[in-house]
């Protein structure tokens, strides 16, 4: 049985990057954790091969933008696709902005959305540990339910 199907739900968030030229991805992940009140970090879980991680190694800088209960369309779209291939953004129809201390743009209708600078990148086992500190944050809903992922058989399975 795979961690994932032991460890459930888990809030749903799309990470936002950008590569050195400025071309933006996203992508979904629930491997998503807090890390510190004061100042603030998180963190999340990402395979290596992935693009958003390459972004990663050339802009250590990323959005987290947590999703609403009513945004699984946009979680499946942007985890199942690769934005080598696709235009996510446009496959999902994101409204993005610009953030106001990191590159990568911020997806407009999330409730939360951290703007953070990538500290540390670490291998555990098969996934690397991305910890960010968060350098600002948009806050347009404080009372909304998330969007949870419960990883029973192939993904996506969101609750």
């Amino acid at each position: 049985m795979r961690i994932s199907e032991q460890l459930f739900p888990r809030i749903v968030v799309l990470i936002t990057t950008t590569n050195k030229k400025g071309k933006p991805n996203v992508m979904t992940a629930s491997f998503v954790m807090p890390l510190s009140f004061d100042p603030k970090y998180v963190a999340f879980a990402i395979g290596g091969d992935r693009l958003t991680f390459k972004n990663l190694r050339e802009v250590p800088e990323f959005g987290l933008n947590i999703l609403k209960e009513n945004m699984k369309k946009e979680a499946e779209i942007c985890g199942s696709y690769s934005g080598v291939e696709k235009n996510k953004f446009e496959l999902a129809n994101l409204v993005v902005e610009d953030s106001k201390f990191i590159r990568p743009p911020l997806i407009k209708y999330c409730p939360i959305s951290f703007e953070c600078k990538v500290e540390e990148m670490k291998k555990f086992g098969d996934h690397y540990l991305v910890v960010g500190k968060v350098v600002n944050e948009k806050i347009r809903e404080i009372d909304f339910r998330p969007l949870l992922h419960k990883a029973k058989g192939e993904f996506p399975k969101i609750c």
